[in-house]
């Protein structure tokens, strides 16, 4: 099985429920995981920037096998640089498209 975590909203409790459902996820034995990935856009992509709040959540996750992916227009949006992110963390062309393409490659899709 395979799934994704959509990261979009600015809501610090909202990201921390999300990263722990996905670590949550990472570590139970009862499924059988064969990815997780994280897709974050929009003021969703604050935990993935080096020194924002939960980044060593990120970090730490990154360490445990779950794959970042941040949406690029978002850091054109935001004035970010693929250097401000925390190490380990790949950009993709869209946050929508890195969706898409996921779900079609049989993706659960997850949105806390």
């Amino acid at each position: 099985m395979k799934t994704v975590f959509h990261l979009i909203a600015g809501d610090e409790d909202q990201q921390k429920t999300g990263l722990t459902i996905a670590e949550n996820l990472s570590k139970d034995e009862t499924v059988d995981m064969n990815d997780i990935a994280v897709v974050a856009q929009a003021n969703g992509i604050e935990p993935l920037t080096k020194g924002g709040t939960h980044s060593d959540v990120v970090e730490s996750l990154l360490d445990a096998g779950i794959s970042f992916k941040a949406c690029s227009n978002t850091l054109d949006l935001k004035d970010l640089e693929e250097s401000d992110l925390v190490d380990g963390v790949e950009t993709v062309s869209s946050g929508a498209a890195e969706l898409t393409r996921l779900q079609d490659d049989g993706y659960a899709y997850v949105r806390p």
